[in-house]
């Protein structure tokens, strides 16, 4: 597990998102929920205490499964986003990435820094062979992500996803183990 894994942006931190910070990702949701919900469902899924307590639960059910992990990016001593494996595969050496960030913490790099952490975790220590991102083709932000990344773009599955009644076209991105480039230049940060 990473714990507290400077981002070199400031005082911004990586570190695991646990159940009992409910509260801090209910704060850094309602602060981003229209921003953050443009092309992710995370927004309608954490709309209370209680969704959001269940979100991290599942989580933590996915941590101990070894099946999925959440973390959280920390600066100005507020929750300000977070990374995350929506699965994962050890047995066959697969993951999709994944990722939020409000707006005021836009800007700064911190996505790509933070993904580029937990995607040397998963291939150097986990042994994942591909890591996978998917992406709406009109979210740049997050396409831009997977192209700094070193990400290949595998395809589209054309109007794959139902968002706030709309149909979006998902992009499907991966980097494979024999093609990582490596740790971050800030530091590589494991368990």
């Amino acid at each position: 597990m990473i714990f507290d894994v400077p981002l070199g942006s400031g005082d911004a931190v990586l570190r695991p998102l646990e159940p009992w910070q409910s509260g801090d990702l209910l704060a850094n949701i309602d602060r981003g929920r229209e921003f953050i919900g443009r092309f992710i469902g995370l927004a309608d899924a954490v709309t209370s205490p209680e969704t959001a307590k269940t979100f991290l639960m599942g989580y933590a059910e996915k941590a101990a499964a070894d099946t999925g992990r959440i973390w959280g990016i920390h600066a100005g001593g507020a929750l300000v986003g977070g990374v995350l494996f929506r699965t994962m595969d050890v047995r066959n050496g697969t993951a999709e990435a994944g990722c939020w960030l409000e707006p005021s913490a836009t800007g700064r790099g911190l996505i790509t820094r933070a993904v580029t952490v937990i995607i040397d975790w998963a291939i150097r220590d986990r042994g994942i062979h591909r890591v996978e991102w998917q992406v709406s083709s009109g979210n740049t932000a997050s396409i831009a992500v997977a192209t700094r990344l070193g990400m290949t773009r595998d395809g589209v599955l054309r109007s794959a996803y139902a968002h706030h009644g709309e149909r979006h076209d998902i992009e499907i991105w991966s980097v494979l183990a024999p093609e990582w480039t490596g740790p971050p230049p800030f530091g590589r940060h494991t368990s």
